[in-house]
């Protein structure tokens, strides 16, 4: 049902790459249906709104037999054919097909007498074969029967697409959260310098495209923090026959490097090229494996603190200390969940250190409540397992901050619950009140913080 109008999909993502072509007067899309371009009405073009690419729904099912009715009284539009039914009403994110409610990111907007509908309304399937010329920046579509009287040939089944979900960059080195199964092509590129990561027959999960820096044309960049071989990290949906995520490294200099997988996480690392020395992975020559979390991110803040300030911001400038400590010490290996201002779910955080088998995940957080009294540190457990770790960690946290000592408590927090190693989670302080959020938010605070959250790691591992 849905797949017979999920061919919208394709469309949109391959006007994505192109929208200065598409939002042009009359004439000229770019799109083309069986060898005809399909041509948009001077009132139709291909708009952004609210960061979803909208496109005229009409000039491209009527192409394709379904027939449209406009109810100017209700605002709504039908979209039908033999055996589908759409019905979408302008600026209400529920629409029905076949009967069915369904949601949409954002509700069709009407632009004069043309309907636009965002993208992510539809799937990717429909069954025709898609090319992309990425030169001219053209989408063919080629549908099952084009009538030229020749038996029809099924295509080559395409491989099932994998996964991007995540990246992450600490201890030189850029972390790619997969999944499904990916053959990389790395290649180095000079003047400028730079790695590029070329993954086919992959995508953005969703969860990448709605939190995590990227634009209507599938495209973003994060700087990195701390590390003078590195300037930024910039990704994109390269291609689209076949799809493919390109990743690429910009250096301030030539520099060796490393691919290697670690479970669905994929490595860029610097400084060598040496393959088959262990210590170059993650964990290798029996480092232990340290996963730092900075909780919230992106569009989710955290607690606000009585001035506004956010705890996202907190959380990330204290695990981007955390990680700077980390590269000193010899015998552990430190991984940041996120190393930039994105947004990750509760089981992305959990599957990246459970697929590197990490000795501690720390998860880095900061207060809140409803009155400006409480203050204080806290620190959180959730299995037996965990408890000798919130202990050490609670002792140097509280020692860190000076705030007061609210104790080592049990917590059924989802990262703390899920993972498979040791894991606490930290609440340094309130942000709700002035003294605390003064506090957390000074360079001096944060040092403490981050020393004593690798002093602590240190010691629960024996390593001092």
């Amino acid at each position: 049902m849905m797949k017979k109008f999920s061919f919208l999909m394709m469309i949109i993502i391959f006007v994505m790459v192109f929208p200065g072509k598409g939002q042009a007067a009359s004439g000229h899309s770019n799109i083309y249906l069986d060898g005809t371009e399909l041509v948009l009405a001077t009132n139709a073009k291909i708009e952004t709104i609210q960061n979803n690419v909208m496109i005229p729904v009409r000039v491209v099912v009527e192409n394709l037999g379904f027939k449209v009715a406009w109810d100017k009284n209700n605002q709504s539009v039908t979209i039908n054919n033999d055996s589908t039914v759409i019905h979408l009403v302008v600026n209400n994110k529920s629409g029905y097909v076949n009967g069915s409610k369904v949601t949409l990111p954002i509700g069709p907007a009407l632009k004069t007498d043309t309907v636009l509908v965002p993208i992510r309304f539809v799937s990717e399937q429909l069954g025709l074969q898609v090319n992309w010329d990425n030169a001219s920046k053209k989408v063919y579509l080629i549908s099952s029967d084009t009538g030229s009287g020749k038996p029809e040939t099924k295509p080559e089944p395409t491989p099932e697409l994998a996964l991007i979900n995540s990246l992450s960059y600490s201890d030189n080195r850029l972390m790619i959260s997969t999944t499904g199964s990916i053959e990389p092509k790395v290649s180095v590129m000079t003047s400028p310098n730079r790695i590029v990561i070329d993954i086919p027959y992959a995508k953005f999960s969703e969860t990448f495209g709605t939190s995590q820096q990227l634009d209507s044309n599938l495209q973003g960049s994060f700087h990195v923090v701390g590390y003078p071989d590195l300037d930024q990290v910039r990704y994109s949906l390269y291609n689209n026959s076949p799809s493919t995520v390109r990743i690429v490294m910009d250096l301030n200099y030539a520099k060796n490097y490393t691919v290697y997988a670690e479970g669905s996480l994929l490595f860029v690392a610097l400084n060598t090229s040496d393959t088959s020395n262990p210590g170059t992975s993650v964990g290798g020559n029996g480092k232990k494996i340290a996963v730092i979390d900075a909780g919230h991110g992106n569009q989710d803040p955290g607690a606000i603190g009585v001035t506004g300030k956010k705890e996202k911001a907190f959380n990330l400038a204290v695990a981007l200390k955390v990680d700077q400590l980390l590269k000193k010490e010899p015998k552990i290996d430190g991984v940041l969940t996120r190393s930039n201002d994105i947004f990750l779910e509760l089981k992305e955080r959990v599957k990246i250190a459970n697929d590197l088998k990490a000795d501690v995940f720390i998860s880095i957080h900061a207060n809140s409540s409803g009155s400006s009294a409480a203050t204080g540190t806290e620190t959180y457990y959730k299995n037996d397992r965990s408890k000798a770790l919130a202990n050490v960690m609670h002792k140097y946290l509280v020692r860190a901050t000076g705030f007061k000592d609210r104790g080592v408590r049990y917590g059924n927090f989802h990262v703390i619950r899920e993972t498979n190693m040791a894991a606490v989670l930290l609440e340094a302080g309130y942000l709700s009140n002035k003294q605390d959020e003064a506090g957390l938010f000074t360079e001096s605070l944060q040092n403490r913080v981050a020393q004593g959250i690798v002093d602590g790691i240190k010691e629960y591992l024996g390593l001092n």
